[in-house]
């Protein structure tokens, strides 16, 4: 399978800022609530699927808005938890393409920090972002048995850059 990789688009962050929106008036727990992933830095080139952080204060209070996000068009996937108990994931689409995904942890646990440095360290260093679009489009273009295989293929260049990253400031979040 090909990786569909598109220019950015100026609509995702008002798409974000929409279904954020939507999410907070749901959710009936305090959340946090960030955009994460390429689409969240200007001018990369992504897969057009809207990556969605959600952090809640405690692990206990992971299942609880799993229906009230299931309620709002999203499917839960729960086959990853053997490997990231301390994730739930949701997928949304719209004929049959997904356009969101949720990415829900505990707020300032270590994916959430992560997370929010590597965008953060790409929003601040363009070269590192045109590096990582050049990586990504060349990923494209092989043939891959599933997008996790894709996305693994990128690890070593996260790492790298999450290692650079380690010393941003995400207490404003």
């Amino acid at each position: 399978m090909k990786v569909l990789l598109t220019p950015y688009s100026p609509s995702w962050p008002s798409d974000f800022a929409a279904e954020k929106l939507f999410l907070q008036e749901h959710i009936s727990l305090p959340v946090k609530i960030q955009h994460i992933g390429s689409t969240s830095v200007v001018n990369l080139c992504a897969k057009p699927i809207i990556d969605i952080l959600i952090g809640v204060d405690d692990e206990s209070q992971l299942d609880i808005p799993v229906p009230e996000i299931q309620e709002l068009g999203y499917q839960y996937i729960s086959r990853y938890e053997d490997v990231m108990p301390y994730r739930r994931f949701f997928t949304k689409e719209k004929n049959s393409v997904r356009t969101h995904q949720i990415h829900m942890v505990t707020y300032k646990s270590t994916f959430w920090i992560r997370h929010l440095q590597f965008r953060d360290y790409l929003r601040t260093h363009s070269e590192i972002a045109e590096e990582y679009a050049a990586l990504k489009r060349q990923l494209a273009e092989q043939d891959w048995e599933s997008v996790n295989d894709y996305a693994d293929a990128k690890t070593d260049f996260i790492r790298r850059i999450e290692a650079a990253a380690k010393n941003l400031d995400i207490e404003q979040y």
